[in-house]
């Protein structure tokens, strides 16, 4: 059985989620917290930051990660508001989409410098194939990318300063110490950014990959930030951060949304530039019994936009779909690079899918409907 945060959603079964006493998540009281931060003095602490790594003219003034979609593509809006010059960074996904190439064009006609590093499609099916077969998570590879390309970019470029955006043990819950960390470091990325004990070197010699081939997925040694300086802060720390708020600024500045729900979602503006997403979101479910809409269905309650009661009818409705397609690319087509067959990944979902929540039979199989889908025993306290 599932124990829900009393307030969100949430189920205590979410990685790095605690629930205190009265059975309030941490991400809960984190954001309740908010009511007591000085967010003028917050940015004006952040302007004071920029203005040390502001530079003359000769180089790029930080380093702003960017998928294109619409939190970077808000990030860039700010930056530029603030006067900086940035370097855009890129860590392509592992299957881009239309939406999400059209997103990226978009962010560098805001009129910024950008660069995207491209991985090695052949080495990249076979991370893919090895993050979904040994921890669960098809988009293990771009996980590590998205924080280690433009880390070792701030060095190869001499651009100390890095601009993330949430810290996500902040907005979706975690320990408090992270929560608190206004900083993204190699620690921060060792623990919360979704290695899952499956460490970069652990891959050599898997499918013929090489030391040479992980390049991308390395994180620069401490001497090499330590030459640059390297820093890195979550823009969230300092601005109070709102998916929602960002995707209205970033849609009034050319981003594009998909002009109904995404496969899995209820909204959408978000998860638009991966084809891979919907399978992510759906290992994500058979794992910890929470999915994409959940995600939402909490960031809209704590912000008071949705009622409880209305977040557990759309999580019940759109949580945990069988991930027969995404972005109107078939789960087929999705695989395919992976050399993997539909019934071969649903297979891999079966080993995942987590005993102690979903509903089975008297066999111990898993009970499902005809779309595939399964049953968690609950989805709320009982």
């Amino acid at each position: 059985m599932l124990t829900y945060c009393r307030s969100c959603v949430m189920p205590g079964t979410k990685p790095d989620l605690l629930l205190n006493e009265e059975g309030i998540c941490n991400a809960c009281c984190s954001y309740a917290n908010r009511n007591t931060v000085d967010w003028d003095l917050r940015g004006r602490e952040l302007e004071v930051v920029l203005d040390k790594y502001r530079g003359n003219g000769s180089n790029w003034d930080c380093i702003v990660p960017v998928s294109g979609g619409k939190d970077s593509t808000y990030q860039v809006i700010r930056m530029l508001q603030f006067g900086l010059n940035p370097l855009c960074v890129t860590s392509t996904t592992c299957d881009l989409s239309d939406i999400g190439r059209r997103n990226i064009e978009n962010l560098k006609h805001l009129g910024v410098d950008h660069i995207e590093v491209s991985p090695n499609p052949l080495i990249r099916a076979k991370l893919n194939r090895i993050g979904l077969t040994q921890v669960g998570d098809i988009a293990w590879p771009e996980h590590v990318g998205i924080f280690t390309v433009p880390v070792r970019a701030a060095v190869q470029f001499n651009v100390p300063l890095i601009v993330w955006g949430e810290n996500s043990q902040n907005e979706y819950g975690g320990p408090a110490a992270a929560a608190d960390n206004n900083v993204l470091n190699r620690r921060w990325l060792e623990e919360f950014g979704g290695l899952l004990g499956l460490r970069v070197s652990d891959l050599v010699g898997q499918e013929g990959i090489e030391e040479k081939h992980l390049i991308n997925y390395t994180y620069p040694t401490d001497a090499e930030l330590a030459r640059v300086g390297v820093t890195g802060l979550f823009l969230g720390h300092y601005i109070p951060w709102d998916g929602l708020a960002n995707a209205l600024i970033a849609q009034a500045s050319g981003f594009e949304s998909y002009g109904r729900p995404v496969e899995g979602a209820m909204v959408d503006y978000e998860n638009l530039d991966n084809n891979q997403h919907g399978i992510h979101d759906y290992l994500k479910f058979i794992k910890f019994g929470f999915g994409r809409a959940t995600d939402h269905a909490c960031l809209h309650i704590r912000r008071g936009r949705l009622t409880r009661q209305d977040g557990l009818d759309i999580v019940r409705r759109l949580d945990g779909r069988f991930p027969w397609s995404y972005l109107g690319k078939s789960l087929a087509d999705i695989l395919a690079p992976l050399e993997m067959t539909v019934e071969e990944f649903t297979r891999i979902c079966d080993k995942f899918s987590n005993k102690k929540i979903f509903k089975r039979d008297s066999t111990g199989g898993f009970v499902k409907d005809r779309d595939g889908n399964l049953t968690k025993l609950n989805y709320d306290n009982v």
